[in-house]
């Protein structure tokens, strides 16, 4: 049982060695491994999933309807300007979640500008690189501490 879901899209296991210019060089591991520290410092629990594929990422939404889960960080890479799946499941569960990404998606290509997500995400971290998740995590505790 999780409360706090990090959910990380396609990709994103390249982190540290893919598109360093966009992504930055920390791993996706240092990632995670940060942030398990921050959520432990606040006697949260914290589970990770990273995929390609998106009937993972939406089975595990699903899932976190009924496992405890309390607050989603979510970075749906590529997904984030195509998948309406993920976006419906992320409605349909009713969660509280961050939308992150590591690069400024608006200020790259056009087609990167658009996202499903936004409008139903409780906030938008974009452009911070790997402090993103650290600010989006922190954020995520103070949103359940004040409930």
């Amino acid at each position: 049982m999780a409360e706090l879901l990090v959910l990380n899209g396609p990709n994103l296991n390249l982190l540290g060695a893919r598109e360093p210019g966009h992504y930055g060089t920390t791993s996706l591991a240092a990632i995670e491994a940060r942030l398990t520290t921050l959520a432990a410092e606040t006697s949260h629990s914290i589970a990770f999933l990273q995929t390609n594929a998106e009937h993972e990422l939406v089975a595990r939404i699903h899932e976190a309807a009924h496992d405890g889960t309390r607050f989603i960080v979510f970075n749906p890479a590529a997904f984030t300007h195509t998948s309406v799946a993920l976006r419906d499941a992320l409605v349909a569960v009713g969660l509280p979640f961050i939308e992150i990404h590591l690069s400024n998606i608006y200020g790259r290509e056009a087609f990167r500008q658009h996202s499903f997500f936004s409008d139903v995400a409780t906030g938008v971290i974009s452009g911070l690189g790997a402090l993103g998740y650290e600010l989006a995590l922190t954020a995520a505790i103070s949103h359940l501490q004040s409930r």
